[in-house]
């Protein structure tokens, strides 16, 4: 039987009008510390998501999310924050944030390969 790891998700979550509370989920980031994983997968449903907020800025929103997958990445694009650990980084991207994209709690779960996993959960949440 292969070894199953411990890792930690995040709902990603576009929260047009933060007062109302009311969201779309739009993206999963996963983390796991023994595989040295961390990604993120989003779709972005322009409809759906113009139908749900129509003065929501679609360009912002997808350059918002480019930038939360370069920390993933801890590519040269993604900043300061993405030279930090994976670990950092997740801790970061997941802290509680009262804007526009914000992170639900993190959840743990056991997966013996964290990128079929992550793409469950962004079948199962977000699409």
């Amino acid at each position: 039987m292969q070894d199953r790891h411990l890792f930690e998700y995040a709902v990603i979550r576009v929260v047009p009008r933060v007062e109302r509370e009311e969201f779309l989920n739009v993206g999963v980031i996963l983390y796991c510390r023994q595989t040295r994983f961390l990604q993120m997968r989003y779709t972005i449903d322009e409809h759906r998501l113009q139908v749900f907020s129509s003065h929501l800025q679609i360009g912002e929103l997808r350059a918002l999310l480019c930038a939360i997958e370069q920390v993933c990445l801890g590519t040269a694009l993604g900043g300061p924050i993405a030279r930090l650990d994976a670990a950092s980084r997740f801790r970061w991207l997941t802290a509680t944030r009262s804007t526009v994209v914000q992170m639900s709690k993190v959840h743990p779960g056991f997966s013996v390969d964290p990128a079929a996993t992550l793409e469950r959960l962004h079948g199962e949440l977000v699409l």
